[in-house]
């Protein structure tokens, strides 16, 4: 009885961290919202980074010398696979879903997304333990990094495979650190259609390969480095990351409008602005979008309060 309740949780433990996965992967190609967020709220953060870095030499050895079990138990291996394979479904199934939803009711949409960013600021914010003038500072200065993002001019479309493999290498920060989204970044890289739209859908494998070489760069280095913040300055860590989150408040505000100018020869958008407005009257959509605002901030009181639980 006993081995068959292990088994049970197991298995839900897996299933679990499939679904994650998948919110992690839907994400991570929506501009604005980012993985790592999602990674932080659902408290798998730190056991991913964990898990990337150690990918190093002693895992080399291990694959070298053909002991795969414990290059599984080194790598976190079991837990990595889950979670990336939820990412994936979540990228090539999921995400077309909200694809629709984007089109048809994005201001609905993104009020899902904005009541989820603003718990999320609420709950990580708590998991600071010491919130000092010094880390009060860090926090608005990560805000002010987040938020400058929109103020910058996206560059022209480069489909040179060196620069995709950048591309990848800080188009993955948006895993790596909650807020700042790298959907965005590749926007503001010119990108975002070539790599995540166009790519996917037409299965470029020269373009996917290249972008897939960066990432894994990415996160090799992203993963040493933030491993060792959190290690040594975990509250400052957090205290940025913290603002990160609450700068990209802006670029999921429901009622906001993208202004587009500046048109290249090729016809296509050189330059996008944001006008951020309230809602204009209280009609059926304006209330049922205020309720997806409540709605998302309720289902990360619930992640919180569940994990507690355990």
């Amino acid at each position: 009885m006993l081995k068959v309740n292990k088994e049970n949780i197991k298995k839900n433990q897996k299933l679990i961290l499939f679904l994650k996965g998948i919110a992690m992967g839907v994400a991570n190609i929506i501009p604005g919202v980012s993985g790592g967020t999602i990674a932080l709220v659902t408290n798998i953060y730190e056991r991913l980074i964990n898990a990337l870095k150690k990918f190093d030499l002693t895992a080399i050895k291990l694959l070298l010398s053909m002991d795969f079990k414990k290059f599984a138990k080194h790598t976190d291996l079991i837990f990595l696979t889950w979670l990336f394979s939820g990412s994936l479904f979540g990228v090539f199934s999921v995400a077309k879903l909200f694809e629709y939803m984007f089109e048809f009711y994005p201001i609905m949409i993104w009020s899902f997304f904005f009541g989820l960013i603003l718990a999320s600021v609420y709950f990580i914010g708590k998991k600071i333990n010491n919130w000092n003038i010094y880390n009060f500072i860090i926090f608005i200065f990560g805000a002010i990094v987040a938020t400058s993002l929109l103020f910058l001019e996206p560059a022209n479309e480069n489909d040179n495979l060196l620069f995709i493999i950048v591309c990848g290498i800080i188009g993955v920060s948006g895993m790596m650190l909650p807020g700042l989204s790298g959907s965005f970044i590749l926007i503001l890289m010119g990108n975002y259609e070539l790599i995540l739209v166009s790519a996917i859908s037409e299965f470029n494998y020269m373009i996917l390969s290249f972008f897939l070489i960066g990432s894994v760069l990415g996160l090799v280095i992203f993963s040493h480095i933030i491993a060792h913040l959190l290690k040594k300055y975990k509250d400052q860590t957090l205290s940025i990351l913290t603002g990160f989150i609450s700068g990209s408040l802006l670029i999921v505000w429901p009622w906001k409008k993208i202004k587009s100018s500046d048109i290249s020869i090729d016809n296509k958008d050189n330059l996008l602005a944001y006008s951020w407005s309230l809602p204009e009257n209280l009609n059926l959509e304006s209330l049922f979008s205020l309720c997806l605002i409540f709605f998302g901030f309720l289902i990360v009181y619930l992640l919180e309060n569940i994990d507690k639980g355990k």
